[in-house]
């Protein structure tokens, strides 16, 4: 019923326990490192590239005999490099965060698909927006069975399944492992499945947006334009985000003019109840500087303009 149900359904699918360690970016949403928590393992923080994607280097270093799992987030949508992730963890599963990654892809492949599991989010500002929701996807079959289990208290035959009147005691069920009641609603499903028709052209006006902004941008040696997408990863463009210098300043500028940003995210390292440890430069620096600009299907030409022309304005004053 959410990107983070998914990702801790993720974990203990994996039978994550405690004493493991699991590796996964700092500059991600707190759920990432949440769930590794509730499965009482240690959260292994990693720094991140000049595209705020796990740093692979940093994954190397940080591997050890007690590492189960790595977690890499597909930041706004742009794809980590799983591939050369997978020649680093050998057998370590990779759970792909593909939360930002509704449609994103990664040399002709759709991020969800290139890793142990993926897992989505269909929170209401996400690409595919079912008001709440998440998903996890796999290609193992043994996998898909347990989840399907897990994801309801353990119970091994859906509602749906115990009502083929042919069958005796069609009310009859087992539970053979204790779950969670964490399944999607059918209301939400529903939304879903339209959704799912549109994201192909909602994801097309955001690259749209992305394009204009950055040709916005180009004159404004200020600000520092994410990198478009290539030959072998197509974004999503959840989130269009810049570097900029005096990022707090212009923040409250373009608020005071009724247009909305944001920082995603603060490293999570940073938080007291993460011990404030290790130090990772490159998410301590870039979180100086990040900014997220509006970026959705319903931003009309006019209001990419206005977004353009008041980020000028506040570098020309």
């Amino acid at each position: 019923n959410s990107g983070t149900a998914a990702l801790d359904l993720s974990l203990r699918l994996l039978n994550i326990k405690h004493g493991d360690e699991v590796i996964l970016p700092t500059m991600t949403f707190v759920s990432t490192a949440h769930v590794v928590k509730y499965n009482r393992a240690d959260p292994i923080f990693a720094d991140v590239d000049e595209n705020l994607l796990i740093d692979l280097e940093d994954v190397d270093r940080k591997i050890t005999k007690r590492t189960r799992a790595i977690i890499p987030v597909h930041y706004s949508g742009r794809s980590v490099d799983i591939y050369g992730l997978k020649a680093i963890a050998g057998d370590i599963p990779i759970i792909e965060d593909a939360a930002h990654a509704a449609g994103s892809i990664y040399r002709g492949r759709k991020c969800g698909s290139l890793g142990t599991m993926g897992c989505f989010s269909f929170h209401a500002v996400k690409n595919l927006a079912m008001g709440d929701g998440g998903a996890i996807t796999t290609n193992d079959k043994a996998v898909y069975e347990r989840a399907k289990k897990l994801r309801w208290l353990g119970i091994d035959k859906g509602t749906w399944d115990r009502s083929d009147s042919n069958k005796s005691y069609w009310w009859e069920y087992s539970v053979d492992e204790i779950g969670l009641r964490c399944h999607m609603s059918d209301i939400s499903a529903v939304i879903g499945l339209v959704q799912l028709s549109k994201l192909d052209w909602m994801n097309a006006r955001r690259k749209q947006i992305a394009e204009i902004y950055s040709e916005g941008f180009t004159d404004l040696p200020e600000v520092q334009t994410p990198e478009m997408d290539t030959e072998d990863s197509q974004s999503s463009w959840h989130i269009y985000c810049i570097k900029c210098q005096r990022r707090n300043d212009l923040s409250v500028y373009l608020k005071d003019r009724y247009i909305t940003t944001g920082v995603h995210y603060k490293p999570i390292h940073l938080y007291k109840c993460y011990g404030n440890t290790p130090t990772l430069p490159n998410a301590e620096r870039y979180f100086d500087e990040i900014l997220s600009l509006p970026i959705h299907p319903g931003l009309s030409p006019s209001d990419v303009d206005t977004v353009i022309g008041a980020i000028h304005s506040f570098y020309d004053k």
